[in-house]
């Protein structure tokens, strides 16, 4: 387990028992508890959270991921921005294949921060091809993100694209969407 912890490259030690759900109001406990059991991992459904900057969606996330983790399970946390620099940089040396396929053996992605990107094309063509073959091989992502799937028209292109990305992603997908205040407000004030 702590192998599997190191390899997840959690970026906190954040847990569901952790998350100050007193003080956001726009995420039911419950729901979270329920997904904290992991069965959307056999249903091979996808997550993903959408809300506003500060209200909880990585921590929630990371959260879910560390308890698949325990729970025997692969997984990976990274930056969205970050995979697709390193999915770009591995076009240079013909690596993308052998990128694709061990992102693809986790068991649990969380690709976080979705929205905050500058792109190029290379680097959509090959998160298109990501989570195509997460898809196919019935590997379920975690997503947050600060966009509504319509707006993801305007960071990704082409729109065919697209559809076919939000198709394969909403086909088994749970998606939670957080309505609630920053947590990240200060104490002074």
């Amino acid at each position: 387990m702590t192998y599997r912890l190191q390899i997840a490259r959690l970026p906190w030690d954040w847990t569901l028992n952790s998350f100050p759900f007193d003080l956001q109001p726009g995420v039911r406990k419950s729901r979270m508890m329920t997904l904290s059991g992991l069965d959307f991992i056999n249903r091979r459904e996808n997550i993903v959270f959408h809300g506003k900057t500060g209200v909880g969606k990585t921590g929630l996330a990371v959260g879910i991921l560390r308890q698949a983790i325990i729970a025997g399970y692969r997984g990976r946390f990274y930056n969205v921005q970050d995979l697709l620099d390193q999915l770009y940089a591995s076009l240079a040396d013909r690596s993308t294949p052998k990128l694709l396929n061990a992102l693809c053996r986790y068991d649990l992605l969380l690709l976080d921060e979705l929205g905050y990107l500058t792109l190029k094309k290379e680097q959509m063509n090959a998160f298109f091809k990501l989570m195509k073959e997460r898809y196919e091989a019935g590997r379920p992502t975690i997503i947050t993100t600060n966009l509504q799937p319509e707006q993801w028209y305007s960071l990704l292109e082409p729109k065919d694209m697209v559809d076919a990305l939000l198709d394969r992603l909403n086909h088994r997908c749970i998606n939670v969407h957080i309505d609630g205040p920053s947590l990240r407000k200060t104490d002074a004030g």
